[in-house]
């Protein structure tokens, strides 16, 4: 079992006090590295979910808002907190996900911006006074907090996402119900740890609910008293819960799912471009959203391209995350192993060629997957059609500009691309026809907590990030003053 000063308690937290399960209920928590139980956590019922909801409800100021100089020092304190304790974080975080230590303490660090960004910008919230005076009224115009905010994330980011949410919430003076993901609860303990010790903020204004996803949904979704909700995760549940807020017109800001091109034209640097689709892919052992899911490689450079990837890829190391010395961990379940296993049957069957790893026979009985390259891909093929969700590159070949942009479009999503070539004009026009909210240039770099990111089509609603994300959990109230 795991031992952490960070995790003295293993259960909810409601009102500014941990809190159980009334009837003792627990889930157990797994390290996917060595398939053990490392924790048992309190599985929170519907009346519990709906206490944090009613905690929430009472730290909600509206007439007497928190100063925005109050909010900032929430917001740096926790930034403070994250940063002193990256290591401990770090680790509780790689036990319970899987990813390399030293990746997850960088997720820690990484997290800390998002806090940093709101922390300096949040002066962008202040009311402020439109220069002109029609209908010879002054017009003011404040950013009142939505009210409590359900957020919901996933295990892929345990800390990271949490972050993109949390800040712009507690800049906005939202108070929050936050669950996080049955498979890593762990880290967002850790979190309340830190502010449970490092905050001064009022009890209620941040709520941790865990267990059954039916349950707590169900709660946030029909509670008049929760007006947003933040979610991210599949395109499926993103689906499910606009109608289930439909009723009650509730907004939602949404980050779903992602079937990301990763485009090589002729004329580009190939090294550089195989070293971020390395770095892109296999972050996180390729379950993240915005990884590259489809790579697209011109036919005159796809041979030469193939052999660098290769070499690169073969020199990667699998294992436990805890190490320090590998570059890939374990899957994080079995249905997520037996997907990418899935999808590498299917796409040799229907033709592709393995280029780098290993022939599903043979594979081991673990949830280590080895890095693995095929090419010959068609959009015939699962790993084309759907998000794969782990370390598997399937390279397809292109002619034109015209050809890759209609293939790059051709899905329902629309998180992130990435288009590396050194024609500068190209770029711009590719990048202004991909309909992805995302598009890296010459980088496979993700979000950044100074910048807006988000999807466009079904891949959900909103922005993280930037000025844009400061502004979700607000809503701009116009008072013209006549006299």
């Amino acid at each position: 079992m795991i031992e952490s000063p960070l995790l003295e308690k293993l259960t909810g937290y409601i009102g500014g006090r941990w809190t159980d399960n009334e009837h003792g209920n627990t889930f157990d928590v797994y390290n996917p590295a060595t398939g053990k139980v490392i924790a048992q956590v309190a599985s929170m019922s519907e009346d519990e979910v709906n206490a944090a909801i009613a905690s929430g409800k009472s730290a909600l100021r509206l007439t007497s808002p928190y100063s925005i100089e109050t909010r900032r020092k929430w917001l740096e304190d926790i930034r403070d907190a994250l940063k002193a304790n990256k290591e401990e974080v770090g680790r509780i975080l790689c036990m319970e996900h899987g990813k390399p230590l030293q990746e997850a303490q960088g997720e820690v660090d990484y997290a800390a911006g998002f806090f940093d960004y709101c922390s300096k910008h949040i002066q962008a919230l202040d009311a402020h006074t439109i220069p002109e005076k029609p209908k010879d009224c002054t017009w003011t115009v404040h950013y009142r907090p939505i009210g409590v905010a359900g957020l919901i994330t996933p295990w892929n980011f345990p800390i990271g996402m949490i972050a993109k949410k949390l800040s712009a919430a507690l800049a906005a003076g939202c108070p929050s119900v936050i669950k996080p993901a049955s498979e890593t609860p762990l880290t967002m303990i850790a979190l309340f740890s830190l502010m449970d010790k490092h905050t001064d903020m009022p009890d209620g204004m941040v709520n941790l609910v865990m267990g059954k996803a039916s349950v707590i949904g169900k709660a946030l979704c029909e509670s008049p008293d929760v007006p947003m909700l933040s979610f991210t995760g599949s395109t499926e549940v993103g689906r499910k819960l606009i109608v289930d807020t439909a009723e009650q017109v509730k907004k939602l800001a949404l980050e779903l799912g992602g079937n990301a091109p990763f485009i090589v034209f002729d004329d580009a640097d190939l090294d550089a471009a195989a070293d971020n689709l390395i770095a892109n892919k296999f972050r996180g052992g390729g379950q993240t959203c915005v990884c590259a899911n489809r790579i697209f490689v011109h036919e005159k450079v796809a041979d030469a391209f193939g052999e660098k990837l290769a070499e690169r890829v073969n020199k990667m190391t699998v294992g436990d995350g805890i190490n320090g010395d590998v570059d890939i961990g374990p899957l994080i379940n079995q249905a997520g192993y037996d997907k990418v296993k899935r999808h590498v049957q299917d796409a040799l069957e229907k033709g592709a060629t393995l280029v780098a790893g290993k022939k599903p026979e043979e594979l081991g009985n673990d949830l280590f997957f080895p890095p693995t390259v095929v090419h010959g891909v068609n959009r015939d093929m699962c790993c084309y059609q759907e998000e794969t969700f782990g370390p598997l590159v399937p390279m397809a070949l292109f002619r034109t500009e015209e050809e890759v942009i209609e293939a790059g479009n051709d899905t329902e999503f629309g998180l992130a691309s990435y288009v590396f070539t050194n024609d500068a004009e190209r770029a711009q026009r590719v990048a202004a026809g991909l309909r992805f909210g995302h598009c890296g240039w010459n980088t496979g770099t993700g979000p950044t907590p100074e910048a807006p990111f988000g999807g466009m089509k079904a891949s959900g609603i909103g922005r993280e990030g930037g000025l844009e994300g400061l502004f979700e959990f607000v809503e701009a109230q116009t008072v013209p003053r006549g006299f």
